[in-house]
């Protein structure tokens, strides 16, 4: 199976926060927020994989920012390592201001995904080959976390988080 780039998967989903959608501090709620975020992964790993893919988890979200109503939001999905049927998918949520027009990061997340066949059984998908200063940060971080998130869930010893060895061990 032949390695892809991160650009491959790249998705963007563009919306404007419509009041139906909003707090009653006329801000996006934040469960409207994951639902897009979400979906942009989604494709992300689709792109990725070629299969069905499903969220296997939601390792982190930073809700930074509030986006007002009316504010046009731009969500930025890629994937920044795949594993064996795994690939993490690493968003970044995107505000323009209503008045200015002016461009910033409000939020940003960490997805799980799982690529399945059609009868629902994980599927092997291809590796990744980062090229950008960012990708390669991100694909580095990605061990990280997945080595974590094992260690917290009890199915890798500690001893056997080599990434985390040797951030807080000295052999």
């Amino acid at each position: 199976m032949e390695a892809k780039k991160p650009s491959e998967s790249h998705t963007l989903m563009t919306d404007m926060v419509l009041p139906s959608e909003t707090n009653p501090l006329n801000n996006l709620f934040g469960g409207e927020l994951l639902a897009r975020m979400d979906r942009a992964a989604s494709i992300a790993a689709r792109r990725h994989s070629r299969r069905i893919t499903v969220t296997a988890s939601v390792n982190h979200v930073a809700f930074n920012q509030a986006v007002p109503l009316g504010s046009v939001v731009t969500v930025e999905a890629k994937v920044s390592r795949a594993f064996n049927t795994s690939m993490e998918v690493y968003l970044d949520v995107w505000m323009e201001d209503r008045y200015n027009g002016k461009r910033s990061k409000a939020n940003e997340a960490i997805y799980t995904f799982v690529a399945v066949d059609e009868g629902g059984k994980p599927t092997e998908v291809p590796q990744l080959e980062p090229e950008t200063d960012l990708e390669k940060e991100r694909f580095a971080g990605a061990l990280r976390r997945k080595q974590l998130s094992l260690v917290l869930a009890g199915k890798m010893k500690p001893q056997e988080a080599t990434e985390l060895r040797a951030l807080f061990l000295q052999d």
